[in-house]
């Protein structure tokens, strides 16, 4: 800087205003870079907070379940820039509207129906006509009387079953699964659909875009190429990334010729069959035969149209069954477009008329407070409940969360048993010697609430006496945990518990 009388040069680079003054001169002096610096910063501080203000207030409007929306607020508030981009991704609710338009859901439903109609349902038991009535008014799911049940709590077993029912096919073949892995097993039962597709049987096959994203695109062009229709579940690519990829169809479906068909809770990946270095992989998987297969088919058609667009309603795909066995059948869905939780609202119900006995079995324990209160009601009052988990699981996060809930119930009396063999990937579910479900669904938010589901209820002693008795046996391999012993576990562990309890509607 140089200095002359009452004039300063500054060798800057702002911009100079000089002001003359009678006795001097004053020089302001503006630097522009820094102005610029802090109008960005306050523009983007309006921003950002405003966009979590904003997001706030749109998850309050949405009028949520209170603690889900709790859960959204404290994450937004106390993890504001990771909030702001779980919330873009998996927080946004769909529009609740119907898959299909009523005029050609009644189309779908017609054969079913009249199949339903036909029956003189002398065989509902009259202690579960209301679960029964509310599945028929919120789903459509029709009872059906005459259906052989075959149960599968192993991958190897599973496999076989399906593998010789597929070789039976003679007119098409409907599957749908959440992970189709491109290994030994999922590679498998591949070439025997192109086989089947090679002589003729017509074969439509779904698979869960998110479920199945590390799965290379040939694998299913092989199928495309043998002439196998394959359909992917909302597909979800960068940078269209939305919410959708929440929303996933969790189901495991087959359906053979109308007549036989598959459900329950594995995949085709060879895990369900070997496990894992440290355990078995215990599932639960059911074969049915008979009318209650109309529901099955019902339920993949509606979803092959979400996908497809394309109405398959021909009565040759809901042929006519004779009764082979004596278990009467619902099939239920759950989806989170609809207006109701078709299946949470069903197992709350189930669990509260419970009389002397509900036994549950689930990977992952994150219930929602209607189940939770059902399930401490009912034990309050003297039923036997007695749930079930893995010792360890495949989900960190998730088995904490599970942990969380554990002091609630067992205060409330219910027995909570680890399983130790492995790792029980079972949703079995069984009460008083009569009502028993398996399906996809786990006892937690996001099947509840987030997943595309399906379960069979089934309504028959015998069916419900060996889910009872298969229960029994993993008991056998399982170790009970006692409240006076659970409530020492270290704080650290209590911690991280409740900290994931938290997140635990958002998991």
């Amino acid at each position: 800087m140089s200095c002359h009388r009452d004039f300063f040069v500054y060798p800057i680079n702002s911009f100079i205003f000089v002001a003359l003054y009678p006795y001097r001169k004053e020089i302001f002096m503006i630097d522009w870079n820094y102005i610029v610096s802090q109008v960005a910063t306050v523009a983007f501080d309006i921003v950002y907070f405003g966009a979590i203000i904003g997001t706030i207030v749109i998850i309050i409007l949405d009028n949520r379940n209170p603690v889900k929306t709790m859960a959204w607020i404290l994450i937004l508030l106390f993890l504001p820039v990771v909030g702001l981009v779980f919330y873009i991704f998996f927080g946004r609710s769909q529009r609740r509207e119907r898959i299909i338009g009523q005029k050609s859901y009644n189309r779908l439903l017609k054969k079913p129906m009249a199949e339903y109609l036909a029956q003189d349902c002398s065989d509902i038991p009259n202690e579960y006509i209301r679960l029964i009535q509310l599945f028929q008014h919120t789903n459509q799911a029709f009872p059906f009387e005459g259906n052989r049940v075959a149960v599968y709590t192993e991958g190897y077993t599973k496999l076989q079953s399906l593998l010789r029912e597929l070789h039976k096919a003679k007119q098409h073949i409907h599957m749908e699964y959440y992970i189709f892995e491109d290994d030994a097993i999922g590679r498998l039962v591949r070439d025997v659909l192109i086989e089947k597709a090679a002589q003729g049987v017509e074969i439509r096959v779904i698979y869960d875009d998110v479920g199945c994203w590390h799965v290379p695109n040939r694998f299913f062009e092989e199928m495309r190429n043998a002439g196998i229709e394959v359909r992917s579940f909302l597909k979800v690519r960068f940078p269209l990334f939305t919410s959708r990829v929440n929303y996933r169809n969790h189901r495991k479906i087959v359906v053979i010729d109308g007549r036989v068909g598959f459900v329950g809770g594995m995949n085709l990946a060879e895990r369900y069959m070997r496990g894992f270095s440290w355990g078995i992989w215990r599932d639960t998987h059911i074969l049915l035969e008979g009318k209650a297969v109309h529901g099955l088919q019902t339920a993949f058609l509606l979803d092959w149209y979400f996908v497809d667009r394309t109405l398959i309603t021909a009565s040759r795909y809901f042929p006519k069954i004779e009764a082979c066995g004596n278990t009467l059948v619902q099939t239920v869905t759950s989806e989170p477009i609809g207006p109701w939780k078709e299946i949470m609202q069903g197992l709350t119900m189930a669990i509260s008329g419970a009389k002397k006995y509900f036994y549950i079995q689930t990977p992952y324990f994150l219930p929602t407070e209607q189940i939770l209160a059902a399930m401490q009601a009912v034990a309050l009052a003297g039923v036997d409940v007695r749930l079930m988990l893995p010792e360890r699981a495949d989900n960190r996060i998730t088995h904490l969360g599970s942990h969380s809930y554990l002091a609630d119930v067992l205060q409330a009396g219910v027995k909570v048993y680890f399983y130790q063999k492995g790792f029980l990937h079972s949703k079995l579910m069984v009460s008083d010697d009569m009502l028993s479900t398996v399906g996809s669904t786990n006892v937690d938010f996001r099947s509840f609430e987030h997943n595309f589901e399906v379960n069979a209820f089934m309504y028959d002693m015998n069916t419900a006496l060996e889910m009872k008795e298969i229960f029994l046996q993993d008991q056998r391999e399982s170790t009970q945990i006692f409240l006076k012993n659970w409530v020492k576990r270290s704080w650290r562990q209590k911690a991280a518990e409740s900290v994931v309890r938290l997140l635990a509607p958002l998991l």
